[in-house]
């Protein structure tokens, strides 16, 4: 593990070759529940350029009517979510270091042109628990700052099987990416970036 910065932890290779085969399979069957659909921001309606779907018992979603927000279902199926596989828990028993389970699995698709801008994880109420995010398939390079936007930010690649949690005094800060490196990886055939991200939502019961 290396401390990149004040509770932003960075585990590469977290998970064997094996295991990310495995970790594909499993999200295939996820996927087959709930397909990839496309997000869209808050107001303007423009869609994201990455695909995404859920799994638990909350999945993460934006859309122009109701912004940003966690629901129970899939917004086109209507049908709950899928559970969050046991293989991909594994990052979050081993890496959090948090008492309560997550609830929601992010599963964010990104083709070779596709980047995620610098943003904050604030949609929720259990904002002391980390995010655990793994990745899968082609390396990206990821971008982080401080909490207020258009502060000096650092990057970082990460590669299939690496592991970061963004927790502690780094959970709110501005994180993105900005590409994805094609042909890095040839763990998903056709090539891309698969990228879960792991979130407690609700602060767990004493």
């Amino acid at each position: 593990m290396n401390e990149i910065a004040d509770g932003l932890h960075y585990f590469p290779g977290f998970y064997s070759r094996d295991e990310q085969a495995a970790l594909v399979e499993q999200l295939r069957l996820c996927l087959r529940a709930a397909p990839l659909y496309t997000p869209r921001m808050p107001r303007t309606g423009k869609a994201f350029s990455v695909r995404m779907s859920n799994c638990g018992t909350l999945g993460w979603m934006s859309d122009a009517e109701r912004g940003y927000r966690y629901e129970p279902c899939h917004p086109v199926t209507g049908e709950p979510w899928p559970a969050i596989p046991d293989l991909v828990l594994k990052a979050w028993r081993e890496t959090s270091a948090y008492p309560a389970p997550p609830e929601a699995c992010l599963i964010n698709f990104y083709d070779g042109t596709a980047r995620m801008g610098l943003h904050q994880d604030r949609d929720e109420a259990a904002q002391e628990a980390p995010v655990v995010s793994i990745s899968l398939g082609d390396s990206c390079l990821f971008r982080f700052g401080g909490e207020q936007r258009g502060g000096r930010t650092k990057s970082l690649k990460l590669h299939s099987g690496d592991v970061l949690v963004i927790g502690g005094a780094s959970r709110f800060v501005f994180h993105g990416v900005d590409r994805i490196l094609p042909g890095t990886s040839t763990l998903l055939s056709d090539g891309g970036r698969i990228n879960l991200t792991m979130r407690r939502v609700t602060p767990p019961m004493n």
